[in-house]
């Protein structure tokens, strides 16, 4: 789905506003999902993004920033403890969506709240892939709770939560290691170690550039109804890959004894063998024609 921001509380008697401004400014060149959706919330809220004059992305963490003289930081609790800050007790306990906190100079002013527009056709895409019997699993960083709650809406198999983005490709792995053909989907930067390690890798249109470097296939429309769409598509690639080496082999069979026997007009095996040719690509061309849906 498409993170948004759903709430902000604010601490240290600081307005919401200033959180979602310096927020935003520190996540001004960030390719994570979850500051494109903050950058965001402040663009529709017509608040000020100022340019941050240093910037430094802390890879499942954060970021680091300066604007406007502060010294900011924006990211996640395992973040804020490794610079000294102690997150106040509780403070997200009512929360199910992802956590990001906000921290200005030497004292924390506040917590955003993101969670996920699941887009209209997720369900539908997992329904797809059940159908064509494969195991779906989500694999996430945000907390149990969010991921839970998004596999039960959906119906997925498996859930991986609070998987750091060095782990995801090492979770990747150990799913290959016990015999599956694994395909990952994803879209953020973080996802581009998992997408590079997985059997197929397939990367959303509408996310960051690397992710998009990395996957063997992207999905131009970001519709994940694609992911089935694809592989429907790579299956039925293979079988026209397997019957057209049976017809050319067949045609080489038959023809090239009778040849080498004076049995075949040396007219009739040249036809013979063109109309191999023909018949590969013809039968090729059927793809064209199949029932699977190309709209994503």
């Amino acid at each position: 789905g498409k993170p948004v921001v759903s709430e902000i509380t604010a601490l240290a008697g600081v307005a919401e506003q200033d959180i979602l401004k310096f927020a935003a400014s520190a996540e001004l060149f960030s390719e994570h999902p979850l500051a494109k959706a903050i950058v965001n919330s402040a663009r529709g809220r017509q608040i000020q993004i100022l340019e941050p004059s240093s910037f430094s992305n802390e890879p499942g963490l954060g970021v680091r920033a300066t604007v406007d003289g502060h010294s900011i930081l924006v990211g996640s609790e395992p973040l804020l403890r490794s610079t000294g800050f102690q997150p106040v007790h509780g403070l997200k306990t009512h929360a199910t969506g992802s956590a990001v906190y906000v921290a200005r100079d030497d004292a924390l002013i506040g917590l955003i709240i993101l969670t996920d527009e699941l887009k209209p056709d997720s369900a539908d895409a997992i329904k797809e892939m059940h159908r064509m019997k494969l195991r779906t699993v989500l694999l996430t960083g945000d907390n149990r709770a969010t991921a839970e709650a998004i596999a039960k809406v959906l119906h997925i198999d498996d859930v991986r939560a609070e998987v750091k983005p060095g782990e995801k490709a090492r979770v990747v792995k150990e799913l290959q290691s016990s015999g599956a053909r694994v395909a990952m989907v994803g879209d953020g930067i973080n996802d581009a170690p998992a997408l590079a390690q997985a059997d197929l890798g397939i990367a959303i249109g509408s996310g960051s550039d690397i992710a998009k470097e990395t996957g063997g296939i992207v999905l131009v429309g970001g519709s994940v109804r694609g992911v089935a769409t694809s592989i429907k598509l790579g299956r039925a690639t293979m079988r026209k890959v397997r019957q057209n080496l049976f017809l050319a082999f067949i045609y080489n069979v038959l023809a090239i004894p009778l040849a080498a026997f004076g049995l075949l007009n040396p007219l009739l095996a040249a036809a013979a063998m063109a109309l191999s040719d023909v018949t590969v690509i013809g039968n090729a061309l059927l793809l064209r024609r199949s029932d699977i849906d190309r709209g994503n």
